[in-house]
């Protein structure tokens, strides 16, 4: 078999998880969703273990990266001094190295996929900040599948497309101010910011707020983001 005929290599980076039902010991995992739609789209999935440091030595071996949605980053990591009541599940070995994995693939021009708080690991990691609640009843973006508006002319559109999407969300935070060199590339009809691109990135990269894994087995549009990523990951090799 040729190097150009394996499927491209997509590191996801494990979340932690406290308990499994097939394991006596807490497990580092990856929604199956997720990894089933890169397997459907030609990638060859690879779960990475977060360690505190050597991001970029690692990375140097994959053809481009997922960061995958899971729980909030820690406020103090883009400037807050409180942390509201509704913060969960952060974990500081996971945020520093999602943070270093952002920042190195964004450097090496690796292609990069964010998803939920994907995105605002890399809203942080170049320097925005986020809204750490989006408030109450009629706020949430929690179980709900909504319309969202994408830009014309992005790395978005051409993935899905499309201009306008049903997102299924779950997300309690947004982003509040977005990185310097960023573009807003989707939003909701309450005007949350759904998508994020940066023009001036080396490689392909693009992000979304929602979980496109969700709905990816029956929405070409949702799939076709993955298609694009390991599009992008052969193309890149």
């Amino acid at each position: 078999m040729t190097t150009t005929s394996l499927r491209p290599l997509i590191a996801i980076p494990a979340r932690f998880a406290a308990t499994t039902s097939a394991l006596r010991y807490a497990a580092e995992v990856n929604a199956r969703a997720l990894v089933e739609a890169v397997w459907r789209a030609g990638g060859e999935p690879a779960s990475i273990h977060p360690a505190a440091s050597g991001a970029a030595s690692r990375l140097a071996r994959f053809d481009g990266i997922l960061l995958p949605g899971g729980g909030d980053l820690a406020p103090h990591r883009y400037g807050a001094a409180d942390t509201h009541a509704s913060v969960y599940d952060v974990d500081e070995v996971q945020d520093a190295f999602d943070l270093d994995v952002a920042r190195h693939a964004l450097d090496l021009g690796l292609p990069l996929l964010a998803v939920c708080r994907g995105l605002q690991v890399v809203n942080v990691a170049l320097g925005g900040t986020l809204e750490q609640d989006m408030g109450g009843p009629g706020h949430e973006h929690r179980h709900l599948v909504h319309p969202v508006a994408v830009r014309s002319g992005t790395l978005l559109e051409q993935a899905t497309g499309a201009q306008k999407l049903d997102a299924s969300c779950y997300h309690h935070q947004r982003v509040s101010r977005a990185a310097p060199g960023a573009t807003v590339t989707a939003r909701a009809a309450d005007g949350t910011v759904e998508g994020l691109e940066l023009p001036a990135a080396p490689g392909w990269f693009t992000a979304v707020q929602w979980h496109p894994e969700d709905t990816a087995p029956e929405d070409p549009a949702q799939q076709g983001l993955f298609d694009a990523l390991v599009t992008a990951a052969r193309n890149s090799r």
